[in-house]
């Protein structure tokens, strides 16, 4: 036994030598993920930031929120818009205004952007749908120049959605990671690894700001998963945008 682990010892030494004259750093300098960190693990949010393309921010000339097809088009054909979906999804205790489609009532509970219980009745409602990568960070970073049946799949994927606290929500804009983080840092990780998720899924890009904002959050949560999922990234052709 005794001989086995001081063989098993020399074996270890002789390939940590090895791999430091062949790449000049230790296992735990070179990590997994490359220029991401000795911590981002394959299929992490943290890994994935450098697969997204770097540029800079383009003119936001051409903008219109018509260009991203109607609000809240019913995209997966479940006879409910996209808003009451993301109701239905996120809210707590839902009541319906008819049937099962118009929400009239819940609670977001708790809200991800401040961790308060927010209440939720239609018509004066403290709750927003946010696109976690706002639609006009988007056409300022690639989705000026997509197909529109791209644009309207972008604007209604359930991926890129969220029902939030209309405060913070308007206080974001179009703000990306590097100018705005939601006020409760507990959620911070989940949200910038659904920014890097959407951006990954419609090749949005990011610039060199962001992309550095990102690794700064993710590199406190190295294992946060990339989320996956939400809808095609192309609208079925009955849907039409400017």
């Amino acid at each position: 036994m005794i001989r086995r682990t001081t063989r098993a010892t020399r074996v270890k030494a002789l390939a940590l030598l090895t791999l430091l004259v062949i790449t000049g750093c230790t296992p735990e300098e070179k990590g997994e993920g490359g220029s991401s960190g000795p911590d981002a693990k394959a299929g992490s949010a943290l890994a994935a930031v450098d697969s997204l393309t770097v540029k800079g921010r383009a003119p936001r000339t051409g903008y219109e929120r018509e260009r991203f097809g109607s609000a809240w088009a019913d995209t997966d054909s479940n006879g409910c818009g996209t808003r009451d979906d993301i109701l239905k999804r996120d809210l707590e205790g839902v009541k319906f205004r008819d049937g099962d489609c118009e929400v009239a009532s819940g609670t977001l509970a708790p809200d991800p952007y401040t961790g308060k219980d927010v209440t939720f009745v239609r018509g004066r409602s403290r709750v927003d749908i946010d696109h976690l990568v706002a639609l006009s960070d988007a056409w300022q970073k690639g989705a000026g120049g997509w197909e529109p049946s791209k644009r309207i799949a972008f604007a209604n994927d359930p991926l890129n959605l969220l029902a939030v606290d209309a405060g913070p929500n308007r206080g974001k804009g179009d703000g990306d990671t590097a100018t705005w983080l939601p006020p409760d840092k507990g959620y911070r990780c989940a949200y910038v690894a659904r920014q890097v998720a959407v951006k990954k899924k419609y090749g949005v890009w990011v610039t060199g700001a962001e992309r550095d904002a990102m690794k700064r959050v993710l590199s406190g949560c190295p294992q946060e998963k990339l989320p996956s999922g939400g809808s095609p990234t192309t609208a079925p052709g009955r849907f039409h945008a400017r």
